[in-house]
């Protein structure tokens, strides 16, 4: 057996007798009245699930999916914004064995048909604000639950949708399930070089490794508080948040969504410990008074010792990525090394940077990152549904092109370059230029067009676009492009601005070169 092969094989017995229904129970045994979620929303009182609580409803809500005929491998849409429905409806799926969708709440009609489509979903659990919406556009769905708020926010339930409250079925128990880490468990769809999302398939063992390694990283005790504001939906907030709260039995106060004027009031509150943020949100706290505080640490893109300086916490750096399903790279909190450094490879992983020639980046030098690990346990299952992008994503010795470009310092600190695969960063949020150029491109008023980001002092950039109009354009293009956008694009994906030009700029075989357009945008 080959050293790889041992290894492989060393990471699957880690995971071994482990299924995220095997994590409820242990926790809800152990410390079975410890907080795990502290609900603070915007709107009405703060409500607390314990472990035992936690594993209960989410058992009982799987007892009522599967009275409705849902049952293991169905896949169902969470289309949620946080919220403890959220974390139930999860948890809920595990329990079942189904395949929770968990979906990016900001998308349009025509995300979401694709998102059920592709994953044959044959439910949804939503908020009463998105129901019109489902109904709309995933007409084959067989039900579809409501809550009786938006996250936090009073509101009925339309007639259309089952109560969320009558879905949970306290006298029933789900049927039995065989603990399997390899079952199949959940789907994030992910923002890719093409004009449709891929979905990222998770397993059972991949959950548990998520938890394991996000709290082995940075060290979380058993009386932790973590603060999370980023959306569950994410792997951020699910992996590096969620899944590492439960393995470390510690506590996750979760808020609707970031909010400056509330942080420090919450954190101190509850004694928050530590939370994953990013960028914008510690540009958005810089504006605020710092009270004394029980941070020990944030997460963040990088290194940050001034905002560190500025806050009194340590500020950590971390890269990783929905198919890596925690930190591929991280900041030790021992060792956080210099600014701006994402720190260095996780022992977890293979890692390797090779420069424009295919070989080893060295000191100095920026290259294309690869990592490789067990599929189905430390990385990814595969993108479902997906055979070529399978085939595309990893190479003969399973090394995954993760599309970011690294740069190595001196002494081999790690720093984030930019993505190869024409991404764009808009606040948090991934977005591929080329799905908003197809939607541009249908409205048949240009010939050609490129989209790139340009830099934003809080959104880090936002997408504009540069256009060659067609004939037909006429003097209202860029107001139609921007209306065009507006309805089939989610909002943070909704051009800025348009520029109108004769002709792109080019590079080697053709390709509109997009740097050269990005130099000519101002900062805003």
């Amino acid at each position: 057996m080959d050293l790889k092969r041992q290894i492989d094989s060393t990471r699957k017995l880690a995971v071994a007798g482990q299924d995220v229904p095997w994590l409820l129970r242990q926790w809800a045994e152990r410390a079975p009245d410890k907080p795990f979620l502290i609900w603070e929303p915007f709107d009405g009182e703060t409500r607390v699930w314990s472990y035992r609580r936690l594993r209960d409803e989410a058992r009982a809500l799987a007892a009522g999916l599967h009275a409705r005929g849902v049952g293991a491998n169905d896949f169902v849409l969470v289309h949620m914004d946080n919220s403890p429905e959220f974390v139930l409806a999860w948890y809920a799926c595990a329990e079942l064995g189904a395949v929770a969708v968990s979906t990016n709440t900001r998308s349009v009609a025509r995300d979401l048909t694709y998102f059920a489509d592709h994953t044959s979903a044959v439910c949804a659990i939503t908020q009463p604000r998105f129901v019109a919406l489902i109904r709309e556009a995933c007409p084959n769905l067989e039900f579809v639950v409501s809550t009786d708020n938006d996250a936090g926010a009073p509101a009925e339930p339309p007639r259309d949708a089952i109560p969320f409250a009558e879905l949970v079925e306290h006298d029933r128990e789900p049927p039995p399930l065989a603990v399997d880490p390899l079952r199949n468990l959940s789907v994030q769809f992910t923002s890719g070089t093409t004009s449709r999302p891929k979905a990222v398939l998770w397993t059972h063992a991949n959950a548990v490794w998520a938890g394991r390694i996000s709290a082995a990283h940075v060290q979380l005790r058993h009386d932790d508080v973590g603060l999370v504001f980023l959306p569950l939906f994410h792997t951020n907030a699910q992996g590096y948040s969620m899944l590492a709260t439960h393995w470390s039995g510690s506590t996750m106060v979760l808020q609707p969504k970031f909010s400056a004027s509330r942080f420090w009031d919450v954190s101190l509150r509850h004694r928050a410990t530590w939370c994953s943020t990013i960028p914008y949100a510690i540009r958005a706290l810089a504006t605020y008074p710092v009270p004394s505080h029980f941070y020990r640490f944030w997460g963040t893109a990088s290194h940050l010792p001034e905002a560190g300086r500025h806050f009194g916490v340590e500020v950590l750096g971390w890269w990783g990525m929905t198919e890596t399903l925690t930190h591929g790279i991280y900041t030790d909190p021992h060792h956080p090394g210099p600014p701006g450094s994402i720190g260095r490879p996780a022992p977890e992983y293979d890692i390797r940077i090779l420069n424009e020639h295919g070989r080893p980046a060295g000191p100095g030098e920026t290259g294309q990152l690869y990592i490789r690990g067990v599929r189905g346990v430390t990385l990814f299952k595969e993108y479902y549904g997906n055979p070529r992008a399978n085939a595309k994503a990893f190479d003969e010795n399973d090394w995954f092109d993760t599309g970011d470009r690294i740069r190595i310092d001196e002494h081999g600190w790690l720093y984030f370059s930019d993505r190869s695969k024409d991404m764009l960063k808009v606040g948090g949020e991934n977005v591929a230029a080329s799905e908003i150029e197809a939607v541009i491109m249908q409205t048949g008023l240009v010939e050609e067009c490129a989209v790139v980001g340009q830099k934003h002092h809080m959104l880090d950039e936002v997408p504009v676009a540069f256009v060659i109009p067609s004939a037909n354009a006429g003097p209202d293009l860029v107001e139609r492009i921007v209306s065009h956008c507006r309805e089939n694009l989610a909002d943070f994906k909704v051009v800025r601005a348009v520029h109108v030009v004769e002709d792109l700029p080019r590079s080697t075989l053709e390709k509109v070169a997009k740097q050269e357009l990005r130099d000519r945008l101002e900062p805003l």
